[in-house]
């Protein structure tokens, strides 16, 4: 179940990264609209959908996180990057009247998604995450005289 999230996850980053680039063109076909969803956004959510698995085994092959002793800072520092980019492209597709609000000079649609993704990746650690524990080494005591 935590693959099938996490590539549904992944298809959604890379809808909205596609329709946010080319939304601001001056193409009028990307901005046609169904139920005010981008048609572009549907078109390559399906086909990110086929390739969502092998991005994510491409990642892990890079991080090399199969070698690493140690897997669940790199796995919670992965699902946090999916959430933190999937809360930024929905802001930058669907809610872009969210973008020109900001803290400081700090865009607030940045520093939220960052706040989710920590709450988020704890929740869904808690849900999804399976450590692997060792077996418990027996040991002889002496007796004491």
């Amino acid at each position: 179940m935590s693959k099938v999230i996490q590539n549904c996850l992944i298809a959604f980053i890379m809808a909205t990264s596609v329709t946010a680039l080319f939304y601001q063109s001056n193409i009028n076909f990307v901005k046609v609209e169904i139920f005010h969803i981008p048609i572009l956004f549907i078109a390559i959510l399906v086909l990110s959908s086929f390739i969502a698995e092998d991005v994510r085994d491409s990642f892990k092959k890079v991080l090399w996180f199969e070698k690493r002793e140690d897997k669940r800072p790199i796995w919670q520092v992965g699902i946090g990057a999916i959430f933190y980019f999937t809360q930024i492209g929905f802001v930058e597709v669907f809610a872009r009247g969210l973008m020109p609000y900001d803290l400081g000079g700090m865009p607030m649609y940045v520093i939220i998604p960052f706040l989710n993704a920590f709450l988020l990746t704890v929740i869904f650690e808690e849900i999804f995450y399976e450590e692997k524990r060792e077996v418990v080494k027996n040991y002889k005591f002496k007796k004491l005289k």
